[in-house]
Formats: C-alpha cells, structure tokens, sequence
C-alpha cells in the first residue's frame, strides 16, 4: 500500500484534536482556501466536506492546494528509514531529499542506477507508493526547503534559491509564484518583522524522551567540540563544500511544549543550511514514529515510550569515538578523544567559550604519525584501526552517513582492522540509523540482560525485532556504559 491516509474520517478526528502523533503522516486540504496544513494547525478547524487528506506535502501540492503560511508544513516530521511500506520508493524518496537539502542535483537515471532498478520502473513503484511522480516530488521538496529558508533566515533570495537545488533566480521565482501563488520576496513581507537571530524550526512526533537524549548527550559530550546546557545541545561543525571546508557551530535547542528543536547556526554555514538541517534531523531522531516502536517494545516486555536513537552529527568523528571506546568506559574513551582533537582538531571561531575545535578529519588522522598517536594514550591496535577508517573515508571507499547502502557498507566496515560485531552494529546504530542494529556482547546489555554471554543476547534480542537499537538504548538508560 502506497503512502495513501486509509481513513478520512479517522484523519478528521485527528485534525480535530490537533493529534501532534499525526504531524508529518497526514495534511488535510481546505477546498475553500486552497490552503494544505498539518494536523496541528492551530487555525479555526475547517468544516468536514471542505477536507481533502494526503499523506504527504507533494500529494497536497499535485492536487494544488498551497501551504499554510501558519502551521508551515515544511518543518513537520518527516519519515524515517521503517516508515515506507514500498522500501525501494522510501529509499528513492529519501535520497531525492538528501539531494535537495545538499542543494545537489536530482539524475533520476543516475538514482535508479544507484538503486539497481531501471528508470520507468523506479518512475512507476514511485507513483504507486507516494501518489506524485519522482519530478512532482522534487519540486515540493525543493520548494519546501526554500519556503523555510525565506521564512527563518535573513539569507538573500538569491542564495535561498541556490541552497534550494534551482539552477538559477528566474526558475526559482517562476516556480514558487506558480506553485505557491505568491513571490518569494511577498513572503518575506508577509512573516513580518525580520528575525533578529534566525532560528529554524524542526517538529517532532510526540512523545519524545528529551532528558533521555540530552543525557546521553552529556554523558558524551566531547571537550571543545560540544555542550549540553540545560536544553541546549552546541557542537561545532566542519562541512565540506565544493573543494573548501566551512567552519561553524550550531544549537540545537528543544522546545518541548512545542514538540520542536529550535536551531541556530553559525553565519558561514549559510550556504549548506538545508544539508545542516537534514542532519539535525538524523541526529536527534526527530523523523521517528514512536508509536508502532514503543508498542513492539512493550509486546516483548521493554518499556521504550518516546525513545529515540542518537545518531550523528559526523559520521566519521562518530566512528572514530566508538573504536576508542573498545572496552573502555565512556568517561575514558571521551578522554582519548580529547586529546585527539587538542593535537589534530582545527579551531573554530565561536561565541560559545566551551567550543573551541573541530574534529579532526579523515585526511588527517589517516596521515598522522602512528607513534604520536600513541604517545596520546592508544594502544597499538586502536590506533591501526583507527587509521584504517580514517584511510577509508578519506579515499571514498566508505560512506559514513545515513542513506549508505547498509550491507555494503557493514561489509566494509567489519573487513578493516579491529572492528568487530560490536564496533559494526554499534556504527550501524549510531551513524547508519538502522533501527534493528544489536551490538551483542556489550557491557551495559550484559548488566541489563544478566549475561555476558552474546549469543544470549542474540536470543533475547530476537522479540524486538525490527526494533533492536530503540531496545538497546532503553537497556542502556539506567547504566549507559555506550
């Protein structure tokens, strides 16, 4: 079954309540506005027969409806890798996003070649899962992404247009005022008063354990590279662009009355917000439906409600923190990583006293000298494996970022030195995003489960299939020794 609402009453009682557990499965279109919103707009809720439901902001827009210039549908949640009922046309859906947000473009033979599949028959599995074609699926996106630019940040319509995927202003301006029926610079008139600080906002589909992932957060928090305060998460960030890396911070602060993180960047990261905002997403799990999770949890005796998985905000730096963390507790492994960064790391500009650095990159770590490496405290074979990731992300050969082929990429990852079962899954988990990634033989599922033994740990695992990584981070809450 494609991405289609099954029940329009059951939408309308949803819309009604303003159900923020449906924000991002479901938009209503008001015939007698042309407008579309998500279920949790706080306008007055429109009469029944003046409904239409879609399941997604490209079904609403095919249809020709226009977003609401209030509720924004463009900051829902969207959906993560477990939702598409059709995995190939999720997987193709969420690469055109990528795409967009990298402000990249979209070869739809290059994507079906990519996805082992020919062209018109990607084109047809598509339309039947998302009810748009591939193309009508791309302008959305694409105009969704500017839509939010010119909303919560003062970056010029040019760029705007530019960071949105369009090869040029014309096409951006033609293309927004026949879909939108308004100019991009008519919508800047219209939010109001400029914002004195850009804040972008990210929803979330309640419930969402906050103080779970800020404490997992702090707990990890790595010297001169990150900070937790109060409901704040800072990092720095180096994004390669175009030959060249661009410097910055962000702020990734939860809003939870709102069921939204609100996000500051750096100015220099202008250029990349769309990519910065996809991977605030991917980072804080924001996509998840925690329904269908927790309720599987809770058939197999796990209490998991609003759980989420951390990922990361640098796939490699991610990488890198997990191999020092081979059977070291974390407050070690975050010591190791420390000096990494005081020797190797770049110094970032920031307003933020705590952050000073960026992680150190592939390049580098792969081309450092393996005895200073170990004068900063790792042992001979941490620091082989190390520079064998690093070796490897920086020649291309792996890809450390949600939307990685998995079994490639866990092929990959478990014929370099050093890196067992463990170290895969707990890649896998934290950098891939794949909810069922187990990393059997842990410490802190041992304590959990009352073995060491990993095959145990196999076994019991096997009921919270497909759902074993949201099982370990419940697991690991009350040690959290990972």
């Amino acid at each position: 079954m494609g991405r289609m609402f099954p029940d329009p009453d059951a939408a309308y009682l949803a819309l009604a309540a303003r159900d923020a557990r449906f924000d991002g499965r479901v938009f209503v279109g008001v015939t007698s506005t042309g407008i579309y919103c998500r279920p949790v707009c706080r306008v007055r809720t429109p009469r029944r027969e003046n409904c239409r439901f879609f399941a997604s902001p490209a079904q609403a827009e095919a249809a020709a409806f226009r977003p609401c210039l209030k509720c924004r549908p463009e900051i829902a949640p969207g959906l993560s890798a477990m939702d598409s009922s059709d995995a190939l046309a999720g997987c193709a859906a969420r690469a055109i996003e990528a795409a967009v947000q990298a402000g990249e473009p979209v070869v739809l033979p290059a994507l079906a070649a990519r996805l082992g599949v020919g062209e018109r028959h990607l084109r047809r599995i598509f339309a039947a899962a998302h009810g748009v074609a591939p193309r009508e699926y791309l302008a959305t996106q694409r105009l969704l992404l500017a839509k939010q630019l010119l909303t919560d940040t003062t970056m010029p319509v040019a760029q705007v247009a530019l960071a949105s995927g369009f090869e040029s202003l014309r096409r951006f301006n033609a293309a927004f005022l026949e879909r939108y029926r308004l100019a991009p610079t008519a919508l800047r008139r219209a939010r109001g008063e400029t914002p004195a600080e850009p804040v972008l906002r990210l929803a979330w589909r309640p419930p969402y354990d906050v103080e779970a992932m800020l404490g997992f957060a702090a707990r990890r928090a790595l010297a001169g590279v990150e900070q937790v305060e109060g409901l704040a998460w800072r990092r720095t960030l180096a994004w390669p662009q175009r030959g060249s890396v661009l410097d910055g911070w962000i702020e990734a602060r939860f809003v939870p009355e709102r069921h939204e993180v609100h996000l500051r960047a750096a100015p220099a990261l202008a250029p990349v917000l769309g990519a910065v905002l996809r991977r605030v997403r991917e980072a804080l799990d924001l996509d998840a439906d925690p329904a269908p999770i927790a309720a599987a949890l809770a058939a197999a005796g796990l209490a998991a409600e609003g759980q989420r998985l951390p990922g990361a905000f640098d796939g490699f730096e991610t990488a890198v923190r997990i191999v020092l963390g081979q059977q070291v507790t974390v407050a070690a492994a975050g010591t190791l990583a420390a000096r990494l960064v005081r020797r190797y790391g770049r110094p970032v500009p920031t307003p933020f006293t705590a952050l000073t650095h960026a992680f150190p990159d592939a390049a580098t770590l792969a081309a450092a000298d393996p005895d200073e490496l170990g004068r900063l405290g790792l042992v001979r074979q941490r620091v082989r494996a190390l520079q064998a990731l690093a070796a490897a992300v920086a020649d291309g050969s792996l890809k450390l970022e949600r939307g990685a082929p998995l079994a490639p990429t866990l092929a990959t990852l478990a014929a370099l030195p050093g890196f067992g079962p463990w170290t895969v899954q707990l890649v896998a988990l934290r950098v891939l995003g794949w909810p069922d990634a187990w990393p059997a033989g842990d410490a802190g599922l041992a304590a959990a489960l009352g073995s060491r033994d990993a095959r145990e740990h196999e076994r019991a695992a096997e009921a919270w299939r497909p759902w074993r990584a949201y099982a370990a981070m419940a697991l690991w809450r009350p040690g959290d020794t990972r």
